[in-house]
């Protein structure tokens, strides 16, 4: 569009966009903001202009008075091309969500994002953001369990209660499924997934496993004599742990998300790169995958021979 004349219902939806991204952004350049938008600088000049008169219809729609217009500082536009709202009516007077109202509708997007294909495009993410920012009140969280989950939680509930360890098989990324004897010690929530952390009797020692990677979950006669040992910080690394380094731009950062808990981060302009601790450094060729390409596996070296092998396979599906 940059260049070219704005017909009239560009220029519309334009406008209707550009409220808001003003808004959020508080004080923006002209030349910034026609950069975002797509537009010369005096197209975004003119449209910042027109702002001021639109607003909200007077008594019997024909007049407002002036407070019901958009308004912006002209001296600042006039004399550093920067723009900034002074006054915006109506937007506020948008209805707000209850804190119920907004933990019904997390919870019904949190089950979407358990659809493969859904939760990792980001989108499911940003709707929930959006909503606990537009809730009139604090919602409360909400985390939604599908089921087998939900029965893992209540078996291991019970194992807590009855003081016994808790058997399960055991699957992680990349792994055949084990089967472990674990004495439970407390179950947790992060990032909208559940954490059973407990004494391992195949390790030896204490572990953290996702509950949506247990099965078969069952009780055991087995008195649990770890229980009231302490545990480890949720995303602590463990010794057994390798190291593992990756590259990514700065705005995928939310790609990467829990892998960069406990990481070294290092920032040269806009890229990033991160030293983090792995069970298996060739877990990492999923995050590759649901990362579009914008996540480098550097080293080791198996872990970006295994991710080179999954988008092999993964092309193969389509020749």
């Amino acid at each position: 569009m940059s260049g070219q004349p704005i017909v009239a219902t560009d220029r519309a939806a334009l406008i209707l966009q550009l409220v808001p991204y003003l808004i959020s952004e508080g004080e923006v350049t002209v030349e910034q903001a026609a950069r975002d938008f797509e537009v010369e600088p005096d197209q975004m000049r003119a449209m910042v202009e027109k702002l001021t008169v639109i607003g909200l219809p007077g008594e019997g729609g024909f007049w407002q008075m002036a407070n019901d217009l958009f308004d912006i500082d002209w001296d600042l536009l006039d004399r550093e091309d920067r723009i900034v709202i002074t006054n915006t009516v109506g937007l506020e007077r948008s209805p707000r969500l209850t804190a119920r109202e907004a933990a019904a509708l997390l919870a019904g997007l949190q089950l979407a994002a358990a659809v493969p294909g859904v939760g990792d495009s980001g989108i499911v993410q940003g709707l929930l953001a959006k909503l606990a920012r537009g809730a009139g009140q604090t919602p409360a969280e909400v985390i939604v369990a599908p089921a087998p989950v939900d029965d893992v939680r209540e078996t291991v509930a019970r194992a807590l209660r009855e003081r016994v360890a808790v058997s399960f098989r055991y699957t992680a990324p990349d792994s055949r499924p084990t089967t472990r004897t674990v004495d439970p010690v407390t179950v947790s929530i992060a990032g909208g997934q559940w954490y059973l952390q407990g004494w391992c009797h195949t390790r030896r020692a204490m572990r953290t496993f996702h509950l949506d990677r247990v099965t078969e979950a069952a009780l055991t006669d087995v008195p649990a004599t770890h229980s009231s040992e302490p545990v480890p910080g949720l995303f602590e690394p463990g010794d057994d742990e390798a190291v593992a380094e990756i590259r990514y731009p700065a705005h995928a950062a939310s790609a990467v998300g829990e892998f960069l808990t406990n990481a070294e981060v290092r920032t040269d302009g806009a890229t990033r790169t991160a030293l983090i601790r792995v069970a298996d450094p060739r877990s990492l060729k999923r995050l590759v995958a649901r990362s579009g390409g914008t996540v480098e596996v550097i080293a080791p070296e198996e872990a970006r021979r295994a991710a080179g092998e999954w988008a092999d396979a993964a092309l193969d599906q389509y020749r």
